[in-house]
């Protein structure tokens, strides 16, 4: 069996569920990528074209500081990398965690929650962040799943 690893970026809590339920079900450990400064109610308002997020996601090169860079993931073989969708794709700050690691020859498994949006862009837009990588679209997670559908969900992907 591989050894696993669980990494989210959750802004609102949302995300952190799902992740902490696919942790457990995959029998993973798991890692929080912090923003070096939180996001507030403010920053995640995506109607006002000057909020924090807003203004990242309009920069494709817009990397946002985390906090700490100790996830270990030489320790890995597979990732499920968890993310809410803003704009059609991951938080920038998704690109900042993946930029500051070697991936060469890991399996990463993408995840995320959102209210309307799906995967579609993901990979594309996170491959240049990660060379090396096996990036494999997962599975969005807007159904709140539960550990046993998680837990079956992970047996399917043969990893």
């Amino acid at each position: 069996m591989s050894k696993r690893l669980v990494a989210y970026f959750s802004a609102s809590g949302r995300t952190a569920g799902v992740a902490e339920k696919l942790a457990e079900a995959a029998g993973a450990d798991i890692y929080e990528i912090k923003p070096q400064t939180p996001y507030t109610k403010e920053d995640l308002n995506w109607t006002n074209r000057d909020s924090r997020s807003s203004v990242e996601m309009n920069d494709p090169t817009s990397r946002p500081a985390i906090e700490g860079s100790d996830a270990k993931v030489e320790e890995y073989d597979v990732i499920f990398l968890g993310f809410p969708i803003w704009w059609y794709t991951a938080p920038t700050i998704v690109n900042t965690f993946l930029e500051n690691y070697d991936w060469a020859g890991k399996t990463i498994i993408l995840f995320a929650t959102s209210g309307s949006s799906g995967l579609e862009e993901t990979s594309q837009s996170l491959a240049g962040s990660c060379p090396g990588a096996i990036l494999q679209e997962g599975r969005m997670m807007n159904d709140d799943p539960s550990v046993e559908a998680l837990k079956e969900w992970v047996e399917s992907l043969a990893i």
